[in-house]
């Protein structure tokens, strides 16, 4: 959960970035493209040499600026929208969450290292099957990573409780 933490800390992720990342263009094309356009940069050694560390450095580059790309959304009834708030509630209030949430969201964050491990050979050894499937390996545990933040915010918001960043009007209480 540290690495997590530590994650948000370094992405700069205050509550304006949250909102704006709650777009679902923010969600979905960081979900598209963040692994496989590092993974592109990586391997891009072979043709660059040197020059994919330039590439690299657009990847991150890209990774930082997603969130911050897109406006906030209109309105959060999607699915991508409730994954990102979702996310944000898991980070900001872990220990008060079901236990069942905790481990499955555990569980799925452990089950990308496979993928990622196959996606690290295949880039280090030029095994390009092997790339590109420990990219989708990695990927599918997120993509329902996300769907049980899903299920976190609405049960989050079906207890009735802010949701972070906004504050409950006296009345609300």
């Amino acid at each position: 959960m540290e690495i997590a933490k530590a994650t948000e800390r370094l992405m700069g992720m205050d509550d304006k970035v949250w909102l704006r990342h709650a777009n679902p263009w923010s969600g979905w094309t960081r979900m598209a493209t963040a692994l496989p356009l590092l993974g592109l940069a990586i391997w891009s050694r072979v043709w660059l040499g040197w020059g994919a560390l330039i590439a690299v450095g657009l990847a991150l580059l890209w990774i930082w600026v997603n969130p911050r790309a897109f406006p906030p959304p209109k309105t959060i009834d999607n699915w991508m929208s409730k994954g990102v708030y979702g996310e944000r509630i898991y980070l900001a209030h872990r220990s008060e969450l079901a236990a069942h949430h905790r481990r499955a969201a555990a569980v799925l964050s452990w089950l990308s290292l496979p993928g990622l491990i196959i996606m690290a050979w295949g880039l280090w050894a030029f095994w390009w099957e092997g790339a590109i499937f420990g990219t989708l390996l990695a990927m599918l545990p997120k993509i329902w990573f996300v769907d049980r933040m899903v299920w976190i915010f609405e049960d989050w918001q079906g207890a009735g409780r802010a949701l972070p960043g906004e504050q409950k009007e006296i009345g609300d209480v």
